[in-house]
């Protein structure tokens, strides 16, 4: 028979090379070709590992044939370019980094390569991570798979694209304000952020070390438990890196059950607000009865300091940059522009190494932290940072999980938004709490609005990855967004036995 091995979830995948139907390179091959037919179009990788993941994919087969596979053995894998990786470059999207390859594996990577996962590429992100569209990558602009005239989200645009077109079948980003989720939602997919240090985040080029955090692209709940269960855990190399058992999350997953008897799910008043499109609100809307049906209990909550989130998180995110973008000076490493002395040499090479954006968090970074403003803005941030993170915790004294729209539109057109930033920070505004508190989220498809997918953003407590995992993949298991699939070029398939 003929079976398209790009469209089979990675739950699936796994079972099937475990039973010898197909193998990991006939996987990874299928994938090759799918790359091949959707990049002109969707452009969601900087490089494409090819040769790599084909000797990975044989390296698999014979670990699986002696019996040693495990989770992602074999499961073809994207990540994106600001995770450093020793055979590939790693470019953050920035021509300050262009052709830049690592000595060293982040640890999330390494991790992956333990498990024998198969590498497809280095994908398409935001320049150093800073944006919401995928558009401020220096090299080019990511398409959403469900309409080509339109962004994908970001700043993990390229990930979440390759596993929206069966490029890929897990991905990583990175998540500072909603770069996973956002850009999950836009492309109707899972994606997920973890609590801050549940995974490790040595080797990940940073942007705002205090938000960062590393998680998976998926196209359901249980995919995303695999990815996370793989990558989690201590990490010597990473200080903020948390040293907390991690359960096997799918595992819990299986004894999840098929209903929420027990579980109070929290709508907070303040997430209630004008500027959400009408269909996304009535897809979310339709979500929580939903909830209601599979038995949860609905439970209004209060998170009163969420208006001053996004202020907030635009001084903390921009400062943090500041600081971590100052190595990038065309001395140490990376692009290095001569002139006729060493401050005209640093300013060339930043000046001409840096995009737009990135320019315009550092001068607000560097604003927020120069003498006379650094109590007014940076430490008044932090202060109200602190009452953000005291309303989650208030609130999870009531429920287990807070339910709310991902982004507050649907996926908007490319160009829409590039002159004005405000517009386009905006959309971020459901997802930076969660990052400013440290807390985990995920998005998953719950609904279309204009034939674009709509999605649900479940937070929980921290470290209670397994208590939002459940609670999604118990909506996922009720509802079938998550099985649909955009369809703009034919599907590679494999004859299989």
């Amino acid at each position: 028979m003929s079976v398209d091995l790009t469209a089979l979830t990675a739950s699936e995948a796994r079972r099937r090379l475990d039973n010898r139907e197909f193998s990991a390179e006939e996987l990874t091959q299928a994938h090759l070709t799918r790359i091949d037919l959707v990049e002109p179009q969707v452009r969601a990788f900087i490089t494409v590992m090819r040769d790599v993941a084909l000797e990975q994919a044989r390296a698999a087969d014979a670990r699986i044939a002696r019996g040693e596979g495990s989770l992602l053995t074999g499961i073809p894998v994207a990540l994106k370019d600001i995770l450093c990786t020793t055979d590939a470059p790693t470019t953050a999207a920035s021509r300050m980094l262009e052709g830049y390859r690592s000595v060293y594996d982040a640890t999330v990577v390494r991790k992956l390569r333990e498990q024998g996962a198969v590498f497809m590429g280095k994908t398409n992100t935001d320049e150093f991570a800073m944006g919401s569209s995928t558009e401020n990558s220096a090299f080019f602009t990511t398409h959403n798979p469900w309409d080509l005239s339109r962004v994908p989200g970001g700043s993990s645009g390229g990930s979440s694209a390759s596993v929206a077109a069966n490029e890929a079948m897990l991905s990583l980003g990175s998540d500072t304000g909603g770069s996973i989720r956002q850009p999950g939602g836009f492309c109707g997919v899972i994606g997920m952020k973890p609590t801050y240090g549940r995974v490790s985040r040595f080797g990940l080029i940073a942007f705002a070390s205090s938000l960062d955090q590393i998680g998976p692209f998926a196209r359901t709940v249980r995919d995303a438990a695999m990815m996370l269960e793989a990558i989690s855990g201590n990490d010597p190399n990473d200080s903020t890196s948390v040293d907390v058992p991690v359960p096997s999350y799918t595992n819990l997953l299986d004894a999840a059950g098929r209903d929420l008897h027990g579980v109070k799910v929290g709508v907070a008043r303040e997430y209630q607000i004008d500027g959400v499109a009408a269909g996304v609100q009535s897809a979310v809307d339709a979500a929580v009865e939903d909830l209601k049906k599979l038995g949860a209990e609905i439970v209004e909550v209060s998170l009163p300091h969420t208006k001053y989130a996004l202020a907030t998180y635009y001084i903390v995110a921009p400062a943090e940059a500041s600081a971590n973008l100052a190595r990038f000076d065309g001395v140490k490493y990376g692009l290095s522009l001569e002139a006729d002395n060493l401050l005209d040499s640093y300013l060339r090479t930043r000046g001409e190494g840096f995009g737009p954006e990135v320019k315009r968090r550092i001068m607000l970074g560097t604003y927020a932290l120069s003498s006379g403003y650094y109590d007014a803005y940076y430490v008044k941030a932090q202060k109200v940072r602190t009452l953000l993170k005291r309303d989650f915790d208030e609130a999870f004294e009531k429920v287990d999980v807070i339910v709310t729209p991902t982004s507050p539109t649907v996926a908007f057109g490319i160009g829409e938004r590039t002159t004005d930033p405000i517009q386009m920070y905006l959309s971020d505004i459901f997802t930076i709490p969660a990052n400013m508190a440290g807390i985990p989220g995920i998005a998953v498809p719950c609904g279309f609005s204009d034939g674009l997918p709509v999605s649900l953003q479940f937070m929980g407590r921290a470290f209670d990855e397994a208590g939002v995992l459940r609670v999604a993949h118990v909506y996922e298991q009720a509802t079938d967004w998550h099985t649909r699939r955009p369809e703009f070029v034919s599907s590679a398939s494999v004859e299989t036995a």
